[in-house]
């Protein structure tokens, strides 16, 4: 009997099917890697470009939501007096409002003088730093020289008519510098309302926040990185601020037994400067070194000032600072500098004000989530 090769059940697809399937699971994963890594890069990108652009909105929000962070316990303490929530913070930020406006008018008057005596300032200093250095002036002499080396009168005459005319503009200046304060009142008055609205609701957001979280453990766990994140922040941000104005009101001693002007308004800068993690005391000691040259006629009691205030400095950031904010606190100065980098290049000065904040709170947040356990290590030094 023959059979007919036709009918029998050819099994060639079947097992080209069978080996194809194996491949494409091998290959999926990559994929789906891939696919996930450039939508990653995508979001992130995005959301720089969304903070970036959006700033004007953004940064009043993010400032209103650290000052609320660490005004929380006050609000609590006034509650525990029977104060409610609306009247607590209308106290805590009149109370704010008038100590910063009272050292606003109080010193700001002299800044202002110092500053629009800049021109005047800059002069005598290069005068003073001729007569302490006079190998510079006869640098600057023989640079000159060779740079018309081999130039007729005609044409020296002829580069001097060409040089460049500086025309002072005041109308100009005047208006941005008058357009720069409205910016910043709009953007100030902005962050007070947020932050009297993030007060005076008290835990409003944290139940929202809760009520919409699915599992319980879920809840449980937003509850408490709420809870540390205000903790930490607010721990942080007052025990910064005490040590700066303690910070402040050494220099502002020393610079006065010094008989530098004064001295009030740059302690006072000093301590500023100091919320900046490394850009802000390189400022501090050009400043003050400037401010010790025109004061003092000798070198070395002209760079006293500067000096002073890189001895504290440096007994503030290697001693005081530890000692008071603990082992929770000390993060990696690499990724501070690089958080520093990256928030001024973003939102300016409110940036490198923000930078630290901005990563304790991440820490935060990657020490509660299991999955982020590796960037809060990185983060850790």
């Amino acid at each position: 009997m023959e059979t007919n090769p036709m009918a029998q059940p050819s099994t060639a697809g079947v097992d080209s099917t069978v080996e194809a399937a194996p491949r494409a699971a091998q290959s999926s994963p990559a994929t789906v890697t891939k696919t996930t890594a450039v939508q990653i890069v995508l979001v992130v990108l995005g959301a720089i470009a969304f903070l970036y652009f959006a700033r004007p909105v953004v940064l009043p929000v993010v400032l209103a939501c650290i000052a609320g962070m660490t005004l929380k316990p006050l609000i609590r303490w006034l509650s525990c007096c029977h104060i409610p929530p609306a009247l607590s913070a209308a106290i805590v930020l009149g109370l704010l409002a008038a100590a910063i406006g009272i050292g606003f008018f109080q010193l700001g008057r002299p800044a202002l003088t110092w500053m629009n005596e800049a021109p005047q300032h800059m002069t005598e200093l290069r005068r003073r730093v001729q007569k302490m250095f006079p190998g510079l002036k006869h640098f600057s002499q023989a640079a000159a020289a060779v740079s018309d080396l081999g130039a007729s009168e005609e044409e020296k005459k002829e580069a001097q008519k060409k040089a460049p005319t500086v025309e002072i503009k005041g109308s100009r200046g005047t208006s941005s510098i008058l357009d720069w304060t409205g910016t910043l009142l709009v953007g100030v008055g902005e962050t007070l309302v947020l932050v009297y609205l993030l007060l005076a609701s008290g835990d409003l957001f944290l139940q929202k926040l809760v009520n919409v979280m699915p599992t319980l453990r879920d809840k449980k766990r937003a509850i408490e990185i709420n809870r540390e994140i205000q903790q930490n922040i607010s721990h942080y941000l007052a025990s910064v601020s005490l040590i700066n104005i303690g910070l402040g009101a050494a220099v502002s001693g020393g610079l006065y037994f010094m008989g530098v002007p004064n001295a009030v308004m740059w302690g006072m800068l000093m301590a500023v400067l100091n919320f900046v993690p490394y850009f802000g005391p390189i400022v501090g000691v050009i400043l003050l070194a400037t401010v010790g040259l025109l004061t003092f006629d000798t070198l070395w009691q002209g760079l006293l000032p500067a000096g002073w205030y890189l001895l504290l400095h440096l007994l503030e950031a290697n001693l005081i600072t530890p000692v008071l904010l603990g082992r929770r606190f000390t993060l990696n100065p690499v990724v501070i500098f690089v958080s520093l980098i990256f928030w001024t290049w973003l939102w300016g000065v409110p940036g490198a004000l923000l930078s630290v904040p901005i990563l304790v709170s991440i820490k935060v947040v990657c020490d509660r989530v299991p999955s982020l356990t590796f960037v809060s290590e990185l983060l850790t030094r």
